[in-house]
């Protein structure tokens, strides 16, 4: 079962590591999908104490099988 949406990790570029999961639900436009993602960025970087440019995403795609 697929859920609706797109699937995006957000990574600290200093470690390499995932440090934040999110879904976008397919309602969004690709201009709103930038503003949700950046909100999300600022928010993880905050509760992760960390500097913003050192957080960004990268789309989850998953294997075709």
């Amino acid at each position: 079962m697929e859920t609706a949406g797109k699937h995006y990790k957000f990574i600290n570029s200093k470690t390499g590591y995932a440090i934040f999961y999110h879904t976008l639900k397919d309602k969004f436009t690709p201009d709103e999908i930038k503003v949700e993602l950046e909100k999300v960025r600022i928010k993880v970087a905050v509760d992760n104490a960390i500097p913003l440019d050192t957080v960004y995403s990268e789309e989850i795609k998953e294997e075709e099988k």
